[in-house]
């Protein structure tokens, strides 16, 4: 091979690889463009690493939860809003992942692909993000949860909108405590637990082992179950219920909460099919919530004998449910087993707007039944008057949770379609559901019913 033919070759090698990078820059700058123009390192965004400049942040009234002012960032007025919405608006440093800070700064900046984010240095404000939540009733839900640490969501089963997102603990972003890193009252402060925490379900977790009997034990409505106070497994251990039921059919195990009854549904499907079952209605699985990946529930059966099944089957042994996942089942079961997967960030940002992603978690036969007991559960248990005009839906959880106190637990949902919502409360060591969670919860869908 001739010099001239080795030089061409390099040369053409050159063109190729110059060719190549241009594709890549060009690729990497469509893609990633709105991220390199609100890098910290800009400082017509940022100052000291705390976004400055960017455009309003608002709930679904109009309220204005942040926007910014003489080059500052400035929040709603009213302090229970500001600690209430912080986790949905989140901080200006950028810690709180689920936040529209950090979720929607190309669109706070106005970030075009054409003119960066030269609309907000020539005037000094980007675009705005309008958020589903109501700031007052995120207030109110905040008041309710009393410092206790723990979440409140609510979101239409129809529409996915998120009305009511909660998380404590919290923090005024007006004044940040010196103390955020070291005092315990601030545990994980920066997660958003109803998007990103896992708990312990305790017997919320019975409307899934119900799903599993409806759809997996022939004739199970017309089964009974014997309940001496505790149930005995093969192995000699026992499953300890709350009180002594005697012969129940399958509707009075749930009303009930029978432990005993719920233990042997579990032991007698077995782990695979118990497995299979929960597997279906999204355990194990992520959902993009506007952008952020929910924590995924978690049921682990291998290596499990029947005790650990049992346990398992009423929400205890090593089974862990994400709040957001739990309200989207009670959705489902609202509304023929499907649901439109939540959202709280209204813009087309996340192609949400005419463009409906919806999730099935229930067969449809089963989502009615399911529906039925739980409306059954909520007249002979808490009683309409807790939840007026709105036909409610629900179970409570006290989970038991190791040398703590247990965690209250609330999830139901309207069967009105004129008022499709449905709520999930979870109070961290709070004690038992029905004393703990249930006011909450009944506070809270007054304050909503009252408040459209």
């Amino acid at each position: 091979m001739n010099t001239v033919t080795k030089r061409a070759y390099v040369l053409l090698a050159i063109i190729i690889a110059f060719i190549g990078g241009l594709v890549f820059l060009a690729v990497s700058f469509f893609t990633q463009g709105g991220t390199w123009a609100t890098h910290r390192v800009n400082g017509h965004l940022y100052s000291q690493g705390e976004i400055k400049n960017a455009g309003r942040i608002l709930d679904r009234n109009g309220v204005i939860l942040a926007q910014s002012k003489n080059g500052e960032r400035v929040y709603n007025s009213d302090k229970n809003i500001r600690k209430a919405t912080l986790h949905a608006v989140g901080d200006t440093y950028g810690y709180i992942a689920t936040g529209a800070h950090t979720l929607c700064r190309d669109k706070l900046t106005g970030y075009s692909f054409v003119d960066g984010i030269y609309t907000l240095i020539n005037t000094g404000s980007g675009s705005d993000v309008n958020l589903t939540i109501d700031a007052k009733l995120c207030a109110n839900a905040y008041r309710y949860l009393d410092s206790r640490k723990g979440t409140v969501g609510i979101y239409n089963y129809k529409t996915g909108e998120i009305v009511c997102m909660v998380s404590t603990p919290t923090y005024d972003p007006k004044n940040k405590p010196e103390d955020i890193e070291t005092n315990d009252k601030y545990e994980a402060v920066y997660m958003n637990r109803l998007l990103n925490g896992v708990f312990t379900p305790g017997s919320t977790f019975k409307t899934v082992t119900t799903v599993a009997a409806l759809e997996n034990i022939p004739d199970i409505n017309s089964c009974t179950f014997e309940c001496t106070g505790a149930h005995a497994t093969a192995q000699g251990g026992q499953i300890i219920c709350n009180n002594t039921h005697g012969k129940i059919s399958f509707g009075t195990a749930f009303t009930k909460s029978c432990n005993s009854a719920y233990a042997q549904m579990g032991i007698g499907m077995g782990a695979d099919v118990m497995t299979a079952t929960v597997n279906s209605m999204g355990f194990g699985k992520s959902f993009s919530v506007s952008g952020v990946n929910t924590a995924k529930s978690r049921f682990d059966l291998k290596g499990a004998v029947d005790i650990d099944i049992g346990w398992a089957s009423i929400g205890q042994y090593t089974t862990l449910v994400n709040p957001l996942h739990m309200l989207m089942i009670m959705g489902c079961a609202a509304s023929d087993g499907s649901t439109p997967i939540p959202y709280f960030v209204s813009d087309s940002l996340y192609d949400v707007v005419g463009s409906v992603r919806t999730e099935r978690l229930l067969q449809q036969t089963t989502a009615s039944q399911l529906k039925t007991m739980m409306r059954n559960n909520v007249i002979n248990n808490y009683g309409d008057s807790r939840f007026p005009d709105m036909q409610f839906c629900g179970k409570t959880g006290t989970a038991q949770v190791a040398d703590e106190a247990s965690h209250a637990w609330f999830t139901g949902f309207s069967a009105d379609d004129s008022f499709p919502y449905a709520i999930v409360v979870v109070v961290e060591n709070g004690g038992g559901g029905s004393e703990v969670a249930v006011p909450i919860a009944s506070k809270i869908m007054k304050d909503l019913k009252n408040a459209l």
